[in-house]
């Protein structure tokens, strides 16, 4: 029952249900004692008095020598002990036992010689009445109870579906949708009346409206940044081009280069977190792929294929991303790199220092680098956010020996891809 319940209607819906179970069992046996008890000191009331009154009636009947009733007797045989010695002491009282098989209601005194004079009264039908009032509050608590349970869990599972509604938009904003919304119907309508979960709700539409205004905003503002400066850099890269030889000339060049990289890499991210960018797929050989990425870098990378596959990609999106790794690998760590290739995965290593801790917690971060490293930190941001478009993964660990390393993981080539 509790895991069909839990399938049914979650956890917080289950603890609900049984507490309502537990308030209306309570509740239930409370009134049940309480009829119970009101119900049989009446039915027993009415008896005793019925029977005090006939023992009265045949202690007047014995005094004056008269016949007594069938139900009436000196000492009669059933009588219970504790109501014979009662009698034999002088005082008078009632008692309900079994006698031949069916309740009775026995009512003795004392009589002279020191003997009890009794008489008994049928007590079936009251006894009938008691047992059958105490199944009918056993079956009215079980169907009240079973009515409130489905009550109370309908009402609660409708909360819980709208919590785990919220629950889920807000998983999908913090995986970068930002134009998930909950929605919910109450907070349209002011005429309804606004509940904790509306609120909730509200507060996160909210918080996701101003969250992606927000972002767009920057996101607008470095594309405009990065647009804006091409222009002055093209011209003062012709200019740059136009200066007589020699090292304040190189020394230009060389920050012309960077500046224009920079402003690249820049829009290539504000295109990338717009999520403008389309995959252009198609089956390529890895090994070959990374052969040609390597030798297009004029680093000194080994390149080890242990075996080679047949991946769908896109070829210009990957080969920004290894050569990233690869650029990174050459410019933060030492050598020798290597880049391996096996199956679908490949690796990318190093013999350096390894990556910072947060990088290996929480991924690149954009203008981030540690201890007086050179560069942007635009390069592993970039080759994340191409792997992501690429539908692949790419993660980063530190080798046990030393060294960083960067995997990527590539989607099979489908046996139908030419």
């Amino acid at each position: 029952m509790r895991l069909l319940l839990a399938r049914w209607a979650g956890p917080l819906a289950v603890r609900a249900a049984g507490f309502i179970i537990v308030m209306c069992c309570a509740l239930a046996a409370l009134l049940g004692v309480l009829v119970h008890v009101s119900v049989t000191d009446q039915t027993v009331g009415q008896a005793r008095d019925l029977a005090l009154s006939r023992l009265a009636d045949a202690t007047r009947a014995y005094e004056a020598g008269d016949t007594l009733l069938p139900s009436a007797g000196v000492d009669p045989e059933g009588l219970p002990d504790s109501l014979r010695t009662l009698a034999a002491s002088g005082r008078r009282g009632t008692m309900v036992s079994r006698h031949r098989g069916r309740p009775t209601m026995w009512a003795a005194g004392p009589v002279q010689g020191h003997r009890a004079l009794a008489v008994e009264i049928d007590y079936s039908q009251q006894s009938g009445t008691i047992a059958g009032l105490d199944t009918s509050i056993l079956w009215s608590s079980a169907l009240a109870i079973g009515a409130t349970v489905l009550v109370g869990v309908f009402a609660v599972s409708r909360v819980t579906r709208r919590l785990h509604g919220t629950a889920r938009v807000a998983r999908r904003i913090s995986a970068g949708d930002l134009d998930a919304r909950v929605d919910d119907p109450r907070t349209k309508d002011p005429g309804r009346p606004q509940d904790e979960v509306a609120a909730v709700a509200a507060a996160l539409d909210s918080m996701a409206s101003s969250l992606q205004g927000k972002l767009l905003s920057e996101q607008r503002f470095t594309a405009d940044v990065a647009h804006e400066l091409r222009t002055p850099l093209t011209g003062l890269h012709a200019a740059a081009e136009l200066l007589p030889p020699g090292r304040p000339t190189e020394l230009v060049r060389d920050r012309v280069a960077a500046l224009r990289t920079l402003t690249e890499d820049l829009l290539e991210i504000s295109r990338l977190d717009s999520g403008r960018e389309r995959l252009e797929a198609d089956a390529e050989e890895l090994g070959a792929l990374a052969e040609r990425v390597v030798r297009g870098s004029g680093t000194d990378t080994e390149v080890r294929v242990v075996r080679d596959a047949l991946v769908e990609t896109d070829r210009r999106r990957l080969e920004r991303v290894l050569g990233n790794l690869v650029a990174n690998a050459h410019k933060h760590g030492a050598a020798p790199v290597r880049l391996t290739v096996h199956g679908p995965v490949v690796t990318v290593r190093d013999h350096g220092d390894g990556y910072p801790e947060y990088l290996v917690a929480h991924g690149p971060q954009r203008f981030r680098t540690e201890g007086g490293a050179k560069g942007h930190g635009l390069g592993l941001t970039i080759a994340v956010g191409q792997a992501e478009v690429l539908g692949a993964r790419l993660s980063f660990r530190n080798a046990v020996d030393g060294g960083a390393v960067a995997t990527l993981v590539l989607p099979v080539a489908s046996p139908q891809t030419p």
